[in-house]
């Protein structure tokens, strides 16, 4: 594609202040962008929604406004920057950085890759930041052995439909939390040996239960502020829990003395340090293509929302009304 058919002016998601999904700006004049050095420009086909998204709208995690949201997206590489020599124009692409709530964007070279023929867009949209997520906590936060009971929260969710459906192939044993009844054939899908729905005391009984008492090798907690104390519970001596999401809030301070009773590991891991170098990007990149072509790893697609509709899947989201991942095309 020449670069004199790009427009200027494009669709987008701007928001001027934090707050509620209210704050969320559809815009159709918004400035394509330039692609810098080290930059590519994508014309964007497929956008995903994450969690991460609603902590910077709501100004949990800081960051300067105005903004475009969102962490991925997939499409066609219109525009190269300066010094990129690694793709071509129409390169069939996913990638993670910012502002991907637009119909383009000026993505970072560095951490994007092509798609394998056999992949389609959707799926490589839809699995790449949350897989990486799952492959890297599985493998890094906590080396998951074969045999290991395994605790994992939000099962349903993006980010839990791939660790059940990881920890299945590494051979551990998968209690899956869910938070209604209509999510736990999903969770079971996915791999999961044990589900349970969310309740009091039912997610302390069944660890008990299944452990002899001795606690799960690793919690993987997206959930953070309510589920965190019991998460600490039910972790065995010498477990690991690792916190890696806010969907119920932050964390609150507490004594790092309170570990030394089982000896416990704490790990509070960002993907993004994980794939910080282009070694680190590759690798797990080709693991997960790997994952969905030979060894038939699936995502759930929740719902395809158009980009005006941004507030309805944030509600969605925020609302545990999604299974899977949630997309959106401009």
């Amino acid at each position: 594609m020449a670069s004199h058919t790009i427009p200027k002016t494009m669709k987008g998601i701007l928001i001027e202040k934090t707050g509620g999904p209210e704050v969320l700006q559809y815009k159709t004049d918004l400035p394509v962008p330039t692609p810098k050095d080290g930059e590519i420009l994508v014309k964007n086909e497929y956008i995903g929604i994450n969690y991460i998204d609603t902590y910077f709208r709501t100004g949990l995690y800081p960051s300067p406004k105005p903004e475009i949201l969102g962490r991925e997206a997939s499409g066609t590489v219109i525009s190269l920057g300066p010094s990129v020599s690694d793709f071509s124009i129409g390169d069939r692409v996913v990638w993670m950085g910012t502002a991907a709530y637009a119909e383009y964007s000026a993505a970072p070279a560095a951490k994007t890759v092509k798609i394998p023929p056999a992949i389609g867009s959707a799926d490589a949209c839809a699995s790449i930041l949350q897989a990486l997520t799952a492959l890297t906590l599985t493998t890094e936060s906590h080396p998951v052995q074969a045999g290991d009971w395994v605790l994992v929260l939000a099962a349903s969710g993006g980010v839990g439909g791939w660790l059940c459906q990881i920890l299945r192939a590494i051979g551990a044993h998968t209690i899956a939390v869910v938070g209604s009844e209509g999510k736990v054939a999903v969770a079971k899908e996915n791999g999961a040996e044990v589900v349970v729905v969310e309740g009091e005391g039912v997610v302390e009984k069944m660890v008990k239960e299944k452990t002899g008492g001795q606690g799960v090798k690793a919690v993987f907690d997206g959930v953070g502020k309510t589920t965190w104390e019991r998460s600490l519970a039910v972790c065995a001596r010498k477990g690991t829990v690792a916190s890696f999401g806010n969907a119920s809030g932050a964390v609150e301070p507490f004594a790092i003395s309170k570990l030394s009773a089982k000896n416990i590991k704490i790990v509070r891991p960002s993907l993004f340090n994980y794939i910080h170098t282009r070694e680190e990007w590759e690798h797990y990149t080709s693991r997960l293509w790997k994952l969905m072509e030979h060894d038939k790893m699936t995502v759930r697609i929740h719902e395809l929302y158009s980009l005006k509709d941004v507030a309805t899947a944030h509600n969605d989201l925020e609302g545990r009304k999604s299974m899977g991942k949630l997309l959106m095309t401009p």
